[in-house]
C-alpha cells in the first residue's frame, strides 16, 4: 500500500517542476516575440501555474471519477485562502492594508457566486462550461483593457515602468525556451496521470471517496506552487503580490479549470458539495473582506486564525 502514496508524491513533484518549467518556457518564447510582460503575466504565467489543475481535471473526468475534478479545484481555491494566506502570515506580518485589489476581488467573488448557481444546476455540463469560459473572457478583457491603460501611463511618464513576469530572462537562448516547454508538456499529463491514478487507488482502498480525495490530498498539493509564491512574498514584504496571487489563482481556477473540464466530459455535483465545500470556499473568501475592503494587515494571528480554521475543515472532512 505504500506504493500509491510514493507514486502520488512523485506524480506531485513531477507536476510542481513541470508546470515551473511551461511557465518559464512560455513567457521568455512570448517575449522574444514581443507580446508585452503585463499580457504574459496576466495570461500565460494564470493559465501555466493552473496547468496542474486543469490536467488533473480533465484526466479525473477521462478516468470516471469526475468528484475528484471538482473537489480539486472547491478544495484548492479554499485550500489558498486560509491554507496559502494562512502559513506565510505565521512567519511575517504582510501589509495588505497598502494593496489595491478591491476590482478584483470582487471579479473573484462574482465568480464564486455564478459558480455555485451553476453547481445547484446538479450538473457541470457544455452549458455551464461554456458560461464560465464567457466569465474568464471578460475578467482576461478587463485585464488587457487595465493593462493597455498602464502601459500607455508608462509611456507618458504618469507610471513607472513595467516589471518583467517571474522567469523572464532576456539571455535565454532558444534551445533553451524549447527545453522549457517540451519539459512542461510531457511532464503535465505524466504528473496527472501519476496523481489521479494513486489517488484514486488510494480512495478505494481506505473506502474513501474520490470527492473527499480530491478536497483533500489533491487539492492541498495543487496549492504548493502558490503557497511556495506567498512565503517568499510575505518574507520579502511583498504583499501585494501574495494576495493578488491567491485571487487571481482562485478565479482562474474557476472560470477557467471547470469550464475546460466541462467540456470534456459532465460533472456531478455531490449533494454533500452543495451542503458543505461550496459554502466553506464561498465563506473562505468573504474572510478576505478586513483585508480588502477596510485596510487589515494580515497578522500572525490572522495566520493563526486561517490556518486553525483550515486544519478543522479537513478534521471534518476526514471524519
Amino acid at each position: 500500500m505504500l506504493m500509491p502514496w510514493l507514486l502520488s508524491g512523485l506524480g506531485l513533484v513531477i507536476l510542481l517542476f513541470a508546470g515551473d518549467a511551461l511557465v518559464k518556457g512560455a513567457v521568455n518564447l512570448s517575449l522574444r516575440l514581443g507580446v508585452p510582460a503585463l499580457i504574459v503575466s496576466l495570461t500565460i504565467v494564470a493559465f501555466g501555474t493552473s496547468a496542474p489543475e486543469l490536467l488533473i481535471s480533465v484526466k479525473a473526468i477521462l478516468d470516471g471519477v469526475p468528484g475528484l475534478a471538482l473537489g480539486n479545484v472547491v478544495g484548492s481555491n479554499t485550500a489558498n485562502i486560509l491554507m496559502v494566506l494562512g502559513i506565510p502570515a505565521l512567519l511575517a506580518t504582510m501589509h495588505t492594508s497598502e494593496c489595491s485589489t478591491r476590482k478584483t476581488y470582487n471579479q473573484m467573488i462574482a465568480a464564486s457566486l455564478l459558480f455555485i448557481a451553476l453547481a445547484f444546476r446538479g450538473v457541470f455540463d457544455w452549458i455551464a462550461g461554456l458560461i464560465l469560459l464567457a466569465g474568464l473572457a471578460y475578467m482576461l478583457y478587463d485585464a488587457f483593457r487595465d493593462a493597455k491603460d498602464h502601459r500607455h501611463a508608462c509611456r507618458s511618464g504618469a507610471a513607472e515602468d513595467e516589471e518583467e513576469p517571474e522567469g523572464a530572462d532576456p539571455d535565454m537562448a532558444g534551445w533553451q525556451i524549447a527545453m522549457f516547454l517540451i519539459l512542461g508538456l510531457i511532464g503535465l499529463p505524466l504528473g496527472a496521470s501519476l496523481l489521479v491514478d494513486n489517488a484514486t487507488i488510494i480512495a478505494q482502498t481506505y473506502g474513501v471517496s474520490d470527492t473527499v480525495i480530491g478536497l483533500t490530498l489533491v487539492a492541498v498539493g495543487t496549492s504548493l506552487p502558490e503557497l511556495a509564491t506567498t512565503v517568499m512574498a510575505a518574507l520579502r514584504r511583498q504583499a501585494d503580490v501574495a494576495l493578488g496571487n491567491v485571487i487571481g489563482s482562485n478565479m482562474f481556477n474557476l472560470l477557467a479549470i471547470i469550464g475546460i473540464a466541462s467540456l470534456v466530459g459532465p460533472i456531478s455535483v455531490d449533494e454533500a458539495f452543495l451542503r458543505i465545500d461550496l459554502w466553506v470556499m464561498l465563506g473562505a473568501s468573504l474572510l478576505l473582506i478586513p483585508f480588502v475592503y477596510l485596510g487589515r494587515d494580515i497578522t500572525r494571528l490572522w495566520g493563526v486564525v486561517l490556518s486553525a480554521l483550515y486544519g478543522l475543515y479537513l478534521f471534518i472532512i476526514l471524519i
